[in-house]
């Protein structure tokens, strides 16, 4: 295969503009073509980043920001996938349930934190709630849609072998709809993890989100822009963790989409 066709068909070339990128920055504001206190070369971010990581910061720093994460993603997620199943079964669990979701759906989670705060401090429970109710509705409107599209043909056919309806939910409609709930979940995740960050920087208590806003606020640019480095990190991370961990779970359908006739 040649360079050009393997830039083509894989991710190098996109590993080889963010290379192009970091480059770029480090030689105008080495050459000091971009000459601003603000804006470090990258070398000397790269640099306190290996320190960050080294003398285990990284550790005390992320700990607090994943275990919220984990918290109130799992949460949303039982919340998500439960209600919309219920609502995309049910006709009058829908009509119960779906004026009020398209009522709070549109609100700006961020803007919900003042509100929280009244009624749970500034703790954790701050910002698991805003966690839960920013990643609740992707996974919850997604579930519904997929458990609504599901082959009626499917469900009859399982009625007549005589399953229960609880079995027909777990045996037949929620494969067959997992491909939505798992997008609704991916959507979820990058949510989640915005909110984790934004909540720390509102309300304080450790974390990356408090790590950024603070070092920004004491002056030490560099901390700063590898705390910032490090959200883009791990976010790519968290995609591709979720990605391994679907084509586990339901990689399945990817197959049998593959292998249905045109």
């Amino acid at each position: 295969m040649t360079l050009s066709r393997l830039l083509l068909r894989t991710r190098l070339s996109g590993a080889l503009l963010i290379v192009a990128l970091l480059a770029g920055w480090e030689i105008l504001t080495a050459t000091k073509t971009l000459n601003y206190v603000s804006l470090p070369r990258f070398s000397h971010v790269f640099l306190t980043g290996v320190s960050f990581v080294a003398d285990g910061q990284v550790l005390t720093v992320l700990g607090p920001s994943l275990e919220r994460l984990a918290v109130g993603y799992g949460i949303a997620i039982v919340l998500g996938v439960t209600f919309g199943m219920l609502m995309g079964t049910f006709p009058p669990v829908f009509n119960l349930l779906e004026p009020i979701t398209e009522v709070l759906r549109p609100m700006p989670s961020a803007a919900m934190i003042p509100i929280l705060i009244l009624f749970l401090g500034l703790g954790d429970e701050t910002k698991v709630a805003v966690i839960v109710f920013a990643a609740t509705f992707p996974i919850l409107v997604n579930t519904y849609s997929g458990v609504r599209a599901v082959d009626p043909v499917q469900i009859n056919t399982a009625r007549t072998l005589g399953l229960p309806t609880r079995a027909i939910l777990w045996e037949v409609v929620l494969p067959a709809a997992s491909p939505y709930v798992f997008t609704g979940m991916r959507i979820s995740l990058g949510v989640a993890f915005v909110l984790v960050i934004v909540s720390e920087m509102l309300t304080g208590g450790g974390g990356l989100g408090y790590f950024i806003l603070d070092t920004q606020r004491t002056y030490r640019v560099k901390e700063t822009y590898v705390g910032i480095v490090t959200i883009g990190v791990l976010g790519y991370v968290f995609n591709m963790l979720f990605l391994i961990a679907q084509r586990q779970i339901i990689g399945w359908h990817a197959e049998s989409a593959r292998s249905e006739p045109l």
